[in-house]
């Protein structure tokens, strides 16, 4: 009985089928969400890039006009090697910071006062409403009469393009804080700066920091203006001088810096945001 029985269990029966071993198949797991908005992302770049290669090797535009990719990689890497890239994107970043510095500073303090004081709002609202309105390149005629072409001329130029973004948004966030928050601090009778760091403040954080993004990107944006205009460093003047010699290499060049860095601020003023905007208050 014990043999038989272990004879039937070592051999199939017959017309049982036999189970073979299960393939294994290496799991498949598809990139991250941010991995693939990258790889979509770089569909473009790299659609220019190709039609770019392909106009310049077949000479469709003259390398005068267009020069190629190659020719282009060898001068970023000139550039670099050099240091006159670094010094160039320096003497811009720097003048960049100043002027947030600064009109960020103004941006706020009128922000909060009209958010906070409806006196203040009365007197300084219709005044800022009409200064909104003019762009960059309105004032800069009166700036180098009053400033010349020195470095205060780039400094308080960015300085004007980032003082309204900081301003609007402060604004906004202060009109938007729920009215049960100030009715709590009326109800402790909080005095104006400790309703300000207590309650305004944490409470409009969000919008400031939207306000701060936006600010950032309009003083780069209106950096690169200010050096195409009067300038004798930085990237928007190297940029204007390498186009008045027809330095098209160093242009584009140019191009891809000012691009990188104002990306690599988005990024930076991004993930600030994202950051403090979990100091604001919830439940109201």
């Amino acid at each position: 009985m014990n043999t038989a029985h272990g004879i039937q269990e070592a051999l199939p029966l017959e017309g049982a089928s036999p189970q073979l071993p299960r393939l294994r198949l290496p799991a498949i797991t598809l990139p991250p969400q941010a991995l693939n908005k990258f790889l979509v992302g770089l569909i473009f770049p790299v659609l220019i890039y190709l039609l770019w290669k392909v106009t310049t090797d077949n000479l469709w535009l003259p390398p005068q006009i267009l020069p190629p990719p190659d020719f282009v990689w060898d001068s970023l890497k000139d550039m670099l090697s050099s240091g006159e890239l670094a010094e160039h994107s320096l003497v811009s970043i720097k003048r960049v910071l100043w002027s947030i510095l600064i009109g960020g500073s103004i941006g706020l303090t009128i922000g909060f006062a009209m958010g906070l004081s409806p006196t203040a709002k009365a007197y300084l609202y219709p005044s800022f409403s009409l200064f909104s309105q003019f762009p960059v390149i309105g004032w800069s005629p009166l700036m180098i009469i009053f400033f010349g072409i020195d470095e205060t001329l780039k400094i308080s130029t960015i300085t004007v393009a980032v003082v309204v973004p900081f301003a609007v948004a402060t604004y906004k966030g202060i009109q938007n804080v729920p009215a049960k928050l100030l009715e709590v601090g009326k109800a402790y009778q909080f005095s104006f700066s400790q309703t300000l760091w207590h309650i305004a403040l944490p409470a409009a954080l969000p919008a400031i920091l939207g306000g701060v993004r936006q600010g950032g990107m309009q003083a780069w944006l209106a950096l690169v203006f200010v050096e195409l205009l009067a300038s004798s460093e930085g990237l928007g003047y190297l940029l204007s001088y390498s186009r008045n010699l027809m330095q098209m290499d160093v242009v584009v060049v140019c191009m891809i810096a000012i691009g990188f860095i104002g990306l690599v601020f988005d990024f930076a003023l991004t993930r600030l945001e994202r950051h403090f905007s979990r100091w604001s208050p919830k439940g109201f």
